[in-house]
């Protein structure tokens, strides 16, 4: 009997029995579920939800128009506007935007989607150093069957100036291997890194680009969530000089789920001078369509200036201080953890409590922990053996119940 799903349906659901492919939820509270699971692996600020609650019974209305074709479809005639003057505001372009160059969709990953089927044939491959976002594989693979590659590069030197020897060696890497380099995906801030890119070292990445005409694909979507300047704070590719690479080339993606905590809203966008790319969206959008409610909302959001400015003063508070809090933690724990500015996650090193006799290390050290009811996804960052990513934007008490989970653990290794 023929199978009832096309070939690439069936091998796109294979996928789902690799082990440890799905991050579960977190289910504990300290008061309704004390047993529950803690989980720090989902990117999410939870710590502003109270604000937006807030705000979206305070300000927002839907008027009639919300609910007819026109007023969402590629975010609608308003919202782009306002869009364009919170990144003219927060990301300084070198040439300011009017909202002409940017499309929203239904969330920053179908953005993704839709950049990887323009960019690259099916085997073609994005380039990224590591460590990176590991849902990136599944954004640009599942449907539009590009292939990411990983340059070898580690947590410290991909913020490097010479990081594009790296992204060079790659490239040649795999043109010899048959496969097409379309497109170099770089996430600034990064994830999980929590680390900004220095001017210096974008210039460079945006000259390999024109060099080689690949596109650059800058995911800036944690741009506004940099708590502190200890270390590099965010430059956006827009600020750079025009000129250093075309604009043909040229793409950014943001959205509402990081620097807004409104995961829930569903909403991206890109930003992109290139008059093709924007086409090829006009096309493919349909399919991925913001909802006019989650619209309706977001342009209130970031049309009120004010309340937008305050709001994200306050959320680098509470991201600062919440940092503080899990590194304060994890020190206690004598836990090795780079030093980060920016995002919602620490990157920690487990490495040292490792079975190296288990088939697998970083699985049997990720079982030890959940069956101790803490979630650390293993290998998710394709990083050096044994980091994990560790999301620390939650209740202080949910934190400290994860890392006293993490430390019973870790105590019966020793």
């Amino acid at each position: 009997m023929s199978n009832v799903l096309s070939a690439r349906a069936t091998d796109l659901i294979r996928d789902l029995d690799l082990p440890w492919r799905w991050a579960p939820r977190g289910t504990y509270s300290p008061d309704d579920n004390p047993s529950g699971l803690v989980s720090f692996a989902t990117a999410e600020n939870v710590l502003v939800h109270q604000d937006l609650e807030d705000f979206t019974r305070d300000y927002v209305t839907f008027p009639k128009s919300v609910f007819g074709y026109s007023y969402s479809t590629a975010g609608g005639p308003e919202l782009p506007v306002v869009i364009a003057q919170h990144v003219n505001e927060y990301f300084t372009p070198s040439r300011p935007l009017d909202g002409s160059e940017i499309r929203v969709t239904g969330a920053a990953t179908a953005m993704h989607e839709i950049l990887g089927w323009a960019v690259g044939n099916p085997h073609d491959g994005i380039l990224t150093s590591r460590p990176v976002y590991g849902r990136f594989k599944l954004d640009f693979g599942n449907k539009a069957g590009l292939k990411m590659v990983y340059a070898d590069t580690t947590a410290e030197n991909s913020f490097e100036i010479d990081v594009v020897s790296a992204f060079e060696k790659a490239l040649a890497k795999s043109r010899a291997a048959g496969v097409e380099i379309r497109a170099l995906l770089i996430v600034n801030p990064n994830n999980p890194i929590g680390r900004c890119y220095p001017k210096d070292t974008l210039l460079e990445i945006m000259k390999f680009c024109q060099k080689h005409q690949i596109h650059l694909i800058s995911d800036e979507i944690y741009a506004t969530s940099v708590f502190n300047d200890n270390l590099p704070v965010f430059t956006s590719v827009l600020s750079i000089e025009p000129g250093v690479l075309d604009d043909k080339l040229l793409h950014v993606i943001y959205g509402f789920s990081k620097d807004f905590g409104a995961a829930g809203l569903r909403l991206g966008c890109l930003i992109t001078r290139s008059q093709p790319m924007l086409k090829v969206i006009q096309m493919t959008i349909r399919f991925h369509n913001p909802s006019g409610a989650s619209v309706a909302i977001a342009k209130e959001m970031i049309g009120n200036r004010d309340w937008c400015t305050q709001f994200i003063s306050n959320t680098r508070r509470k991201i600062g201080a919440a940092y503080q809090h899990v590194t304060a933690g994890l020190s206690e724990l004598g836990i090795n953890y780079l030093p980060a500015n920016a995002g919602f996650f620490v990157y920690v090193d487990l490495s040292p409590y490792l079975d190296q006799s288990a088939e697998d290390p970083e699985f049997d050290l990720s079982q030890r922990l959940l069956d101790a009811g803490v979630f650390l996804h293993p290998k998710e960052e394709h990083g050096r053996q044994g980091w994990y990513r560790i999301v620390y934007t939650q209740p202080p008490e949910v934190v400290d119940e994860g890392l006293r989970r993490i430390k019973a653990v870790l105590q019966k290794k020793a």
